[in-house]
């Protein structure tokens, strides 16, 4: 009896990890918003800083979100240039769980970044994933009406991306209410970076870079609740195309 317990027990959690973490998710979250770019439709769920940049692209047997250029794109404030918005949902908490490819060179900012609480082109927060960690790489940032800050209170060395192209899984956790941002690559039991602020209480989510390349796949976003959504993102940026 004890040996069919405990494989019961191994069933259940190899079959959660199926699931993709499904046991991390909390409760009272649902499952709001999955796409893994298979039809040519899925691009028009998102605007992006400049539209000649990204593509959908079929790479060894499956489709993914490709920023495959610089986008010809300034923000009123430095901040990333490439920038995919989801203008589907509108979040304040959530779990967004993405694969993500690298498909630069190997220097210190080689990056793809994920954003959230995005409410306008100079106000949201966004985690720079990149092979090594300064005072503007491989943090979390806000953009608030001026440069990007980064405000993690923990963080890595680095991240390794590996060989061009190679696969990766990224999560954000946000709490809202407490203002608690975890970043996790690869390792859902150990988040690369932490941060906590309440600046931003919902926001858009996007995918990018600040000037790499990447390719972005299997998005599924958790959260208690879609809110009301706002007009389109880049309506008032300072955009050159």
């Amino acid at each position: 009896m004890k040996n069919f317990s405990l494989i019961l027990l191994v069933f259940c959690a190899c079959f959660q990890n199926l699931l993709g973490q499904k046991s991390t998710i909390p409760e009272n979250y649902q499952l709001v918003y999955s796409q893994n770019f298979e039809t040519p439709q899925a691009i028009q769920d998102f605007v992006m800083t400049d539209h000649s940049a990204w593509k959908i692209n079929k790479t060894g047997g499956q489709h993914t979100l490709e920023l495959f250029g610089k986008s010809n794109y300034e923000s009123r404030v430095r901040s990333p240039f490439n920038i995919a918005v989801l203008e589907t949902v509108l979040l304040g908490d959530f779990v967004l769980e993405v694969k993500l490819a690298q498909s630069g060179r190997e220097y210190g900012h080689r990056d793809l970044c994920l954003f959230f609480g995005m409410q306008s082109p100079t106000n949201f927060y966004y985690t720079h994933i990149a092979s090594v960690a300064d005072q503007n790489a491989n943090n979390v940032f806000i953009v608030n009406d001026e440069p990007r800050t980064n405000i993690a209170t923990k963080t890595t060395a680095g991240t390794d991306w590996g060989k061009t192209n190679s696969w990766h899984t990224a999560r954000i956790e946000r709490n809202s209410q407490t203002g608690t941002i975890r970043v996790y690559f690869d390792d859902m039991e150990k988040p690369i970076m932490e941060a906590n602020d309440l600046h931003f209480p919902n926001g858009k989510i996007g995918f990018g870079s600040f000037d790499d390349t990447g390719q972005f796949d299997d998005i599924k976003i958790w959260a208690p609740a879609v809110l009301k959504q706002k007009p389109g993102f880049f309506a008032n940026s300072n955009q050159k195309n």
